[in-house]
């Protein structure tokens, strides 16, 4: 009995130490930002009679997950000058100094911490936006977050819709505010990345 309870510890001390060994050599995968199906989205008060939306038709970035960890990363850098309503004329409206500058703060950027994983997905993102500048706090809840074999690259695909709340006036940008302009501005990323190809992410690891 003694030599059957030791070797019942050997095998689950092997089998700790396994299961460490492998969790300390595992990487996150990395996955590139699909800008063709990649259109971050913003919805925005017109005195408080109608809500406004856009999206920006240019972007990038890179998606990090370790989904047995429950870890994982992302940031996305969005170029101001693509912002789209749908309206020329609102356009350039945009581009210029007193909303979002384009000229001089030609990108914005996202990243954050994935979180709050549920069955290998994250549901949020802890994370912070810089705009114009100026960086604050912006955590995003992602409604929906599903990886599946992409059927061209023969590479795992994932994508995400994620939303979140910010006041633009604390990005310096308080156009219309004197006319009762509520501050708040509704933020959606909609995004798809494909996994980095095997030798492209040993090339991004190697010193």
């Amino acid at each position: 009995m003694t030599f059957q309870r030791s070797a019942s510890v050997r095998l689950a001390l092997t089998a700790t130490l396994l299961a460490m060994a492998a969790a300390a050599t595992a990487t996150p995968v990395r996955y590139e930002i699909d800008p063709a199906h990649t259109f971050p989205s913003f919805e925005a008060d017109h005195m408080g009679v109608s809500v406004w939306r856009g999206k920006f038709n240019s972007s990038q970035g890179e998606i990090s997950l370790d989904k047995s960890a429950g870890t994982g990363s992302v940031e996305v850098t969005i170029d101001t000058a693509s912002v789209d309503y749908g309206l020329d004329v609102m356009n350039d409206k945009a581009r210029e100094a007193d909303l979002l500058d384009a000229g001089k703060y030609p990108k914005a950027v996202y990243k954050g911490r994935l979180a709050d994983f549920r069955n290998g997905a994250p549901t949020r993102v802890k994370g912070e936006l810089t705009l114009r500048g100026v960086t604050r706090p912006l955590d995003l809840a992602i409604d929906r977050f599903k990886c599946i074999p992409h059927p061209l690259h023969k590479r795992e695909l994932c994508g995400a819709d994620a939303l979140g709340t910010f006041r633009r006036d604390e990005f310096g940008i308080d156009a219309g505010k004197d006319y009762g302009f509520d501050m708040s501005v509704t933020l959606r990323i909609q995004v798809e990345a494909v996994q980095v190809e095997a030798n492209k992410a040993e090339a991004a690891q190697a010193p």
